[in-house]
């Protein structure tokens, strides 16, 4: 297994005392070679799981809970520079803001030569004949004029392949993608998202895919995390939780999305709001927007069991 995060939970503790819990329990697995989607509204807890397992958690955030295993060795107990060596060495992340991850006053080329000095070595001759290649790699076109131009120059789907070929720069095992194309139009959504799958199978990575777009995610996903107030409340491959929802979470999702073979009638919504992360109700925190709570769902919450945390959950007759 590459990445297997197991019941994780995330603190942050606040400057006047007290903290909140952003992530509650949340387990998930990628194997080399696949891509695994985490879902959900946004204040869900998506992009804090990923910071968890990047190790970029903010100052006062730290994993009060649960272990993040990648090749087999568990990061959370291990001193942080130890942590961030293994790290460094087998992980990359993409995030949405390409342009402000990029030093606005170093070249394009620059920065993916420093990136491939820290992580592979060799002489600065080198490393820039490989930024050049990774620039190349990523469909760029003229990576050797590219290569000295800043990232103001570059368009936004230029610095996210620029950010891509950052990132691969150390030949990673895992990439991690949160929301790295929601501030592209859909031509560029598709042409990232093929670059990824491409090299995905190409270099064998695993990755983890982070987006609120249920299109994207049946497009390039192999399996489905939904996540819904901090916790992971269903987990399947995608072609069962697209065609058979369990959760009444991610069945009111999918019930959202427009169809083109529908009618003029409104779409179907979810009643309510996520709640506030640090003001949860007792119980299912979904059960005060479920159609089908019970009182048991006031009173406990639900563990994932299997594949769908819930205790009502959507028989697949009628999903």
């Amino acid at each position: 297994m590459l990445l297997s995060v197991e019941n994780i939970e995330v603190t942050i503790a606040r400057p006047k005392g007290g903290a909140v819990r952003p992530v509650l329990d949340v387990s998930l697995c990628v194997e080399a070679g696949e891509t695994v989607a985490l879902v959900g509204e946004s204040g869900c807890g998506k992009s804090m799981t990923c910071l968890a397992i990047g190790g970029l958690l903010p100052r006062r955030g730290y994993v009060s809970a649960g272990q993040v295993r990648f090749q087999g060795q568990d990061l959370v107990p291990l001193p942080a520079d130890q942590a961030r060596a293994l790290r460094r060495s087998g992980m990359a992340s993409v995030f949405q803001d390409a342009t402000g991850g990029l030093n606005p006053v170093r070249t394009i080329g620059w920065q993916i030569a420093e990136a491939v000095r820290l992580r592979k070595g060799g002489t600065r001759a080198e490393c820039r004949a490989e930024a050049v290649r990774l620039l190349g790699r990523v469909g760029l076109p003229a990576p050797e004029r590219r290569a000295r131009e800043y990232p103001h120059q570059f368009s936004g789907g230029m610095n996210q392949r620029a950010m891509i070929a950052l990132a691969i720069a150390g030949d990673p095992k895992l990439l991690i993608a949160d929301e790295a194309t929601t501030a592209l139009d859909v031509t560029l959504q598709a042409q990232i998202l093929d670059l990824i799958g491409d090299l995905r199978d190409t270099l064998g990575m695993g990755v983890l895919f982070v987006t609120h777009d249920l299109g994207l995610v049946a497009q390039s996903a192999d399996r489905v995390v939904v996540m819904y107030a901090g916790r992971a409340v269903e987990s399947r491959a995608v072609g069962p939780i697209f065609a058979a929802p369990r959760h009444p979470y991610t069945s009111g999702l999918l019930n959202a999305l427009p169809r083109p073979d529908a009618d003029r009638a409104r779409l179907a919504s979810i009643d309510g709001v996520v709640p506030p992360i640090d003001a949860l109700p007792p119980g299912c925190a979904f059960a005060p927007r479920c159609p089908h709570r019970s009182g048991l769902c006031e009173q406990a919450d639900p563990a994932l069991t299997g594949s769908v945390a819930c205790h009502h959950p959507v028989r697949e007759a009628a999903a």
